[in-house]
């Protein structure tokens, strides 16, 4: 499977592809992540985003092979709930200014040790807690020092399938590839 990731995206290290086989937790931030970091506001003061499809089979994916998802995002927004309830996200931590309280919480209830999580992040407000994960993801068009900090960058960027790059590295990792055969919703 680590030749097919290879051919699909990049080579990784053997070291890389045995910790994306050991998490069992994948939290993501969503703007920058998810969506490619645009706000729209429309003259009504509504607040729009893009969330793409192949990222939401990427959950739906990692959720059937039994890795966990959660959101923590400095924002609140209603989109934001609705897209990750749509997806059946469990754990959505938003207005989160600074991370760690909600990783920390995470981790409480999960029951996992730290080595155990990826964070995949696109921005300095990441950092905190990708320093304290066993795997670090920053999305290509990450802040350059997140990305020169972090364990992984993907090939593609936030709102443009980075989140299923990730998905992928984890699946493929542990030989649960090409199993879910559901909608992204």
């Amino acid at each position: 499977m680590q030749a097919l990731f290879t051919q699909c995206y990049q080579p990784v290290t053997d070291s890389l592809w045995q910790r994306a086989g050991q998490v069992q937790l994948l939290i993501c931030d969503v703007d920058g992540v998810f969506s490619d970091g645009r706000i729209y506001l429309g003259n009504q003061g509504e607040e729009l985003k893009a969330f793409h499809t192949r990222d939401g089979f990427g959950v739906k994916a990692l959720r059937k092979a039994g890795i966990e998802v959660a959101i923590i995002t400095g924002r609140r927004s209603d989109i934001v709930r609705d897209r990750m309830q749509s997806l059946t996200v469990p754990y959505i931590y938003q207005g989160q200014e600074h991370k760690t309280p909600a990783f920390q919480e995470l981790l409480e209830k999960t029951q996992l040790a730290p080595e155990q999580v990826a964070y995949i992040g696109d921005d300095l407000s990441d950092w905190e807690v990708m320093q304290k994960v066993g795997l670090s993801i920053a999305v290509a068009d990450a802040h350059p020092y997140l990305r020169l900090q972090s364990q992984y960058v993907t090939q593609c960027p936030g709102g443009f399938g980075a989140v299923r790059e990730a998905a992928d590295l984890l699946l493929m990792s542990r030989d649960a590839f090409n199993q879910f055969q559901g909608s992204s919703s």
